[in-house]
C-alpha cells in the first residue's frame, strides 16, 4: 500500500470508534454487549484491521453493518448531516429538532398504558364472573 493512499484511509478501529461515539455509546457499554473487556475494546479501536467474524459482532451491537464500518468516513457524514439540515431547512423554512430517545419513551409509554388499560379491563371481567 502507498504511503499517500494509508495517511488517507482511517483503519477499522478508529471507525469503529467514530460510529460508536456518534451512537453515544461508551467502550465500556460496547464491551459489556459484546461479552469482553473494555481493554479489549480499546485494543480493537488501535487495530487497523479487524477480523470479519469480530466486524460483525460489532457492527450488530452499534446497529449499522460490517460494510457501513468499513465504508465509514466522517466526510461522508458530515456531508449527509449537512444535506439533511439544507433540505429541512429548504423545504419548511426551519428545522425540526427531536429526539429519537424522547420517541421510543413516549411509544413505551404509550404500550405500558395500554397494557394497564387491558389489565384493568380482565380485572372487570372477572370480577363479573364471580359475581355471577
Amino acid at each position: 500500500m502507498e504511503t499517500s493512499e494509508k495517511t488517507t484511509r482511517m483503519h477499522l478501529g478508529r471507525k469503529i470508534s467514530r460510529i460508536r461515539e456518534l451512537r453515544g455509546m461508551k467502550q465500556e457499554m460496547l464491551a459489556t454487549e459484546l461479552g469482553i473487556s473494555q481493554q479489549s475494546i480499546s485494543k480493537l479501536e488501535q487495530s487497523e484491521e479487524i477480523e470479519e467474524s469480530t466486524l460483525n459482532k460489532i457492527a450488530e451491537v452499534l446497529g449499522v453493518s460490517a460494510d457501513a464500518i468499513k465504508n465509514y468516513s466522517d466526510e461522508a457524514t458530515i456531508s449527509f448531516i449537512a444535506n439533511v439540515y439544507n433540505d429541512q431547512s429548504a423545504s419548511y423554512g426551519h428545522y425540526y429538532n427531536f429526539s429519537p430517545i424522547e420517541k421510543i419513551v413516549n411509544l413505551y409509554d404509550e404500550k405500558i398504558a395500554l397494557l394497564e388499560r387491558l389489565l384493568a379491563s380482565e380485572k372487570e371481567k372477572v370480577e363479573m364472573l364471580k359475581s355471577k
